[in-house]
């Protein structure tokens, strides 16, 4: 549910399982309970089985091989570091700019702009934020699209497991599918969950 199903049969269940863990330490609301940058590097270096390919072309930042060898036959392997640190830092700070044009649109309630920002963020695949996808839905909620709706308050669940809000979304969007018993059941277990961690 939680890989895009075009990566389907290019790694194993111990792998994916393995980097939905590290992710979702990453993804931790106390940054003392994130891992650091060395850790997580540690982590997925055993993971990566094509030592045959550039990191540069895996992770999407340069699209061809012959890219990659051009920038490695530089001749100077700090450059080539610095080269792709340059790309991935570009890419990233062009991700973060587009969740920030989402976030001003969303708050003048645009929600078409909105919509289009965050789904370029989504996207992207450079970063997750349940805080995007439970906006992301409210967007598409206002635009009467509740299956678009509820397709991102399940991404802001398996994101955010702990938190209510995405069931609460999940259960409107039901609603307005016409799936009211669906929508009661999804409620019970939004009440349920505020219990639990009220009571905690």
């Amino acid at each position: 549910m939680l890989t895009d199903s075009c990566l389907e049969g290019q790694f194993s269940n111990d792998d994916g399982t393995e980097l939905v863990r590290i992710a979702s330490r990453c993804l931790q609301y106390e940054p003392r309970e994130r891992p650091n940058a060395k850790s997580v590097v540690a982590a997925l270096t055993p993971l990566q089985k094509r030592t045959d390919v550039s990191s540069l072309v895996l992770m999407g930042i340069i699209k061809e091989p012959e890219q990659a060898t051009q920038i490695s036959n530089l001749g100077d392997e700090g450059v080539t570091d610095e080269l792709s640190f340059q790309m991935w830092s570009s890419q990233l700070q062009d991700t973060l700019n587009g969740k920030k044009q989402g976030g001003n649109a969303f708050r003048a309630k645009d929600f078409a702009t909105a919509i289009e920002c965050y789904t370029n963020f989504t996207e992207s695949g450079t970063m997750v934020s349940p805080t995007v996808y439970v906006r992301h839905c409210l967007c598409y909620l206002m635009n009467n699209k509740a299956q678009e709706a509820l397709g991102d308050a399940m991404q802001a669940q398996a994101v955010n497991p702990d938190g209510s809000t995405a069931l609460y979304l999940q259960a409107a969007a039901l609603f307005s599918l016409g799936m009211d018993n669906d929508a009661r059941e999804t409620l019970k277990n939004a009440v349920a969950l505020d219990s639990e961690t009220k009571g905690n």
